[in-house]
């Protein structure tokens, strides 16, 4: 059995460059509303986002030893973003790894775990989208995968596909779909220009968004 892909098939630089000027919530919802990681995986902080293919990790719960493996693997601007069998209780990221990563050019990290050194992490500037922070320390003695198909807060994500992660939330586009998803993103993010030039006129939404027909068939009464 092979553990580690080293390569495998990435969105274009120019694809990836156009999703960073794009928020999750239009990405998501361009997507036809799949795609989106449970959202008790959150940013470290508000105001943290990445934007890049994920290099995909499964570790043994408790154990990051595969997560040092991704360091290593991985190129400029991947993101990792790690499954732990839903074991959110132990700091599988520190700030020595952030440091590494940064040094390696690594985007940022999406784990449904927790980290530790979170106040260095965030002074850094590492985007990283976690669980939750715990001081439990992790061990390094269990084999796993890196770039294979994992899961991970109800989404399957296989290496290659585009992490769209903000203050929102965490969007994975497969990558095959990537430019169709920019296609409609970028019209959705035009019709919300309209949308709200409409509204800054005073345009109820309710008129803006044809809801009274809406209101007639569940039978509101007004007085």
């Amino acid at each position: 059995m092979v553990h580690v892909y080293k390569n495998f098939q990435r969105p274009e630089a120019t694809l990836i460059d156009s999703f960073r000027k794009l928020d999750a919530a239009t990405v998501h919802e361009a997507t036809g509303r799949i795609g989106a990681v449970r959202s008790n995986i959150k940013p470290l902080i508000r105001g943290m986002k990445v934007v890049g293919p994920a290099l995909t990790v499964r570790c043994h719960p408790k154990d990051n030893l595969m997560l040092h493996k991704a360091i290593q693997v991985a190129k400029p601007g991947d993101v990792i973003i790690a499954a732990t069998d839903s074991f959110p209780e132990g700091g599988y990221w520190g700030g020595l790894m952030a440091t590494s990563a940064m040094a390696r050019g690594i985007a940022g990290l999406v784990i449904d775990g927790s980290v530790r050194d979170s106040e260095e992490i965030v002074e850094m500037g590492f985007p990283v989208f976690c669980r939750g922070t715990c001081v439990r320390g992790t061990s390094k003695q269990h084999l796993g995968l890196v770039n294979h198909p994992i899961f991970i807060g109800e989404v399957v994500v296989n290496p290659g596909d585009l992490v769209v992660a903000d203050s929102d939330g965490v969007v994975i586009v497969p990558l095959q779909h990537a430019g169709d998803v920019l296609d409609a993103a970028q019209k959705r993010v035009n019709k919300e220009i309209d949308k709200r030039a409409e509204l800054q006129k005073g345009t109820p939404s309710v008129v803006l968004n044809r809801l009274d027909a809406v209101f007639e068939s569940l039978g509101l009464v007004e007085e």
